[in-house]
């Protein structure tokens, strides 16, 4: 190969990767920015809870991961279960239905369960705090997407 085709060769792959770079760049700074923190976040980072507040929370939050874990294996065995239900039937919703319900139940249930945990969590804040924490509750569920 001559030296000006291994110019051209090597100016075309560096263009490549400088244009990738570019892209990854641009994309991640993109989502970054339009990324809104999470309630965690917000909790945790906005608030400006005292340490009585925060360990009172720390507390909640605790109990409440457990609960979670165990309701979302929960929810992922009825998803099986309806999978299986499925791949049983004949299109025959009979069959189905008890599938879905159970996995409506075990939905609801975890849906339930974190409904509480965001009211137990914001019976420790400050009014004004609870005002900014229910701004947020409220954004993050009628935010597009969500």
């Amino acid at each position: 190969m001559s030296a000006g085709w291994k110019s051209i060769a090597l100016t075309v792959v560096l263009a490549a990767l400088a244009g990738g770079v570019g892209a990854w760049g641009g994309a991640t700074w993109v989502l970054k920015r339009d990324a809104r923190p999470s309630l965690h976040e917000i909790v945790h980072e906005d608030l400006k809870l005292n340490p009585d507040q925060l360990a009172r929370i720390e507390v909640l939050e605790a109990g409440f991961a457990t609960r979670r874990v165990a309701l979302e294996r929960e929810v992922q065995a009825a998803n099986r279960e309806l999978a299986q239900a499925i791949a049983a039937s004949d299109g025959d919703s009979r069959v189905v239905q008890p599938a879905v319900d159970h996995f409506h139940d075990v939905m609801g249930e975890l849906q339930q369960a974190t409904i509480a945990h965001i009211f137990q969590m914001r019976a420790v804040m400050t009014p004004t705090q609870a005002e900014r924490f229910d701004r947020s509750v409220v954004e993050a569920l009628t935010a597009e997407g969500a």
